[in-house]
């Protein structure tokens, strides 16, 4: 099939931007609907390069053409919005090619069936090249709610969190030490013009600053190597399980720190555990490519009762569900479909996983209770209530290099070495 045109990936990624920003839908689950339609990858990266600037910084491109258009754009103008949106981002957050971006985008607006506006679509674009877009404040694009939990959380971080999740995250990679070694694997993507550098913190993990498909990835189709962010990389070293453990990963879909543990530890035994049967399928569809024997369930870690079979476990792992807001640069849509609502129902969920999944772990084991939140109320506060209510619970430490120790835990706020936002706290039983 011939390649698409450019203005034909302008006109996909309005359509996904207008779905997301104005139909409240997820962007992931656009990205699956959409992006397989195009076989060529470059188009596939154009596309998800455009949606994501242009989320990242809706806030600031929105008040750039609120004030520039004199008349808001109505309902019936959604698209319209959205591909100008898209238009900002590939001069503004992309730095595309000037003339190909104004002129690609001013024909995805004929493609969108509204060439009485192509004139309004080339005038904007032009004047944002003229005058440059605005600043902004990075706080803007967050839901005034939500702002005021982050400022109240971290007062002298709030700026910053606002800025990094504002921000292009690099990708991460872990390597695969059942197919060689770190080094080994770097030299591999040097020999493919692709650069990448270790982190001292981690030591499966590159970082690779240059966006580029995983399809690039030497050795990917062959499980030599996967993408996981830093944070989420930490996770095995704070389980650290020992030869023949059993080991629970209560909440595990996407199934990444499942994998990283059989990676490390090809002699312990993972039960990888998830209550959505269609994440499972794809959880065991990573596991295959990987070569990894993991045991997968389908069963809700609240409901123990269910589908345990009474052994206990040496080590539990809760990546339990959360807000994301500590990883907002990937997944920019959560500020717009977060609600305050949402906040106290995640943490009812992560106090019943808990609670519910403490008793299957043995005398003298360790649980490790993680989210992708920055939130205290649902981390360092819910690891507090809950050693107030369990008798048989004991914090453990942990080093610096897990972040910021909140009293009950660690956390690492957006950006900082270059990782996600990630709160780890590891609990142990006593022996009796």
């Amino acid at each position: 099939m011939a390649r698409p045109s450019a203005a034909s990936a302008r006109v996909l990624a309005a359509r996904i931007l207008d779905a997301v920003l104005h139909r409240g839908r997820s962007l992931r689950a656009e990205f699956n609907d959409a992006l397989p339609r195009l076989d060529d990858v470059r188009d596939r990266a154009l596309v998800e390069a455009i949606v994501f600037a242009a989320l990242r910084q809706r806030a600031r491109y929105q008040a750039a053409l609120d004030a520039w258009t004199g008349k808001p754009l109505g309902r019936k103008d959604n698209e319209l919005r959205a591909l100008l949106l898209a238009g900002f981002a590939q001069l503004d957050g992309l730095g595309l090619a000037e003339h190909a971006a104004v002129s690609e985008t001013v024909e995805a607006t004929r493609q969108l069936g509204r060439p009485h506006q192509a004139g309004l679509v080339n005038a904007l674009l032009r004047r944002a090249l003229r005058e440059g877009l605005p600043d902004g404040d990075p706080a803007q694009a967050w839901p005034a709610w939500l702002a005021r939990c982050i400022r109240a959380d971290w007062p002298q971080h709030a700026d910053a969190i606002f800025a990094e999740s504002a921000r292009a995250a690099p990708l991460w990679l872990r390597v695969n030490r059942r197919h060689g070694t770190l080094a080994e694997y770097q030299a591999r993507l040097a020999n493919a013009g692709i650069d990448a550098r270790p982190h001292p913190l981690l030591a499966d993990g590159l970082r690779v600053d240059a966006p580029l498909p995983v399809t690039a990835l030497p050795g990917f189709a062959e499980g030599h190597v996967s993408v996981q962010d830093g944070s989420a990389q930490r996770v095995a070293d704070a389980l650290a399980p020992t030869a023949g453990m059993r080991v629970l990963d209560a909440c595990a879909a996407p199934g990444g720190k499942t994998a990283h543990l059989l990676e490390r530890h090809p002699d312990v035994t993972v039960i990888a555990l998830d209550a959505d049967a269609r994440r499972v399928r794809r959880m065991t569809d990573t596991f295959a490519r990987l070569g990894l024997p993991a045991q997968v369930r389908v069963g809700d870690g609240t409901q123990a009762k269910d589908w345990w079979n009474g052994h206990p476990y040496d080590r539990i792992l809760i990546d339990a569900p959360c807000s994301a807001t500590g990883i907002v640069r990937r997944q920019p849509d959560v500020l717009l479909h977060r609600r305050e609502a949402d906040i106290s129902a995640l943490r009812d969920t992560q106090a019943r996983l808990l609670d519910a999944l403490w008793p299957l772990l043995a005398p003298g084991g360790e649980l490790v209770y993680a989210t992708c939140s920055i939130l205290r109320a649902e981390n360092d506060q819910q690891v507090t209530a809950f050693l107030q209510r369990t008798t048989d619970a004991r914090l453990l430490p942990l080093d610096a290099g897990f972040g910021h120790d909140t009293g009950h835990g660690h956390q690492r706020l957006p950006g900082e070495e270059g990782m996600d936002g990630f709160f780890i706290a590891r609990l142990h039983k006593p022996a009796a």
